[in-house]
């Protein structure tokens, strides 16, 4: 067996294993993608700098596992991820949830080729890249959800993202450590909806969805 097959062996066993502690079912082809990706992801990395994560078998945890939790809370159908990166959690969510559509966010170009690549090699269908900047961004659909792992502040993501979505759509932060203060000091026209504590296998620390919504006018 070549080293590549071998590191991808190796990879799949950390998925699969994870999985077993996990209420979520991927099916061989999807994790045959999700594995994919982390290969691509390692490979590209060298040169492109795409993630500061750079050992193939922390990316399956703390890239593909952290995202593919957030799976079973998209109930709609329209998702844009901002400050997407090398595509986290988009590109592993889209493989995860086919009848969804995904727009894939970021400002640098080195990333939304890398993006492009993924998408052609591993044929995920329903992912749209976009190189901009979020605050010059205006989707030709409408939006459902905003997802987020990329921010620093929640105060940040509504500041830059609030147009992205109406009284409808709803703003989901991938945090780690909660702050009290940030959760009561929301700008002004936003409600907390609710935080969900999320069981991300083999991941240390803790993972939350901050679910937030527009106050509707009138």
């Amino acid at each position: 067996m070549n080293e590549q097959a071998s590191l991808e062996n190796e990879l799949l066993t950390i998925l699969k294993n994870s999985m077993k502690n996990c209420e979520l079912v991927v099916t061989e082809e999807q994790q045959q993608q999700l594995i994919h990706y982390v290969l691509m992801m390692h490979k590209w990395n060298k040169a492109y700098n795409l993630t500061s994560v750079r050992d193939p078998q922390q990316m399956v945890i703390k890239h593909i596992v952290d995202s593919i939790v957030v799976a079973p809370f998209l109930d709609k159908t329209h998702y844009i991820d901002v400050g997407t990166g090398p595509g986290l959690p988009g590109i592993p969510l889209a493989i995860m949830c086919p009848d969804k559509q995904f727009i894939l966010l970021d400002s640098l170009g080195k990333r939304v080729r890398f993006m492009k690549q993924v998408a052609y090699e591993l044929k995920i269908y329903n992912i749209q890249t976009v190189q901009s900047r979020v605050e010059d961004f205006v989707p030709s659909v409408e939006i459902d959800g905003v997802l987020s792992r990329a921010f620093a502040s929640l105060k940040d993501m509504l500041h830059w993202c609030q147009h992205l979505v109406d009284s409808q759509g709803v703003f989901l932060a991938l945090k780690g450590q909660l702050s009290a203060d940030e959760l009561h000091s929301l700008p002004l026209g936003f409600i907390l909806q609710e935080t969900i504590k999320l069981d991300v296998p083999g991941l240390e620390g803790e993972r939350y969805i901050v679910k937030i919504k527009k106050q509707s006018v009138g």
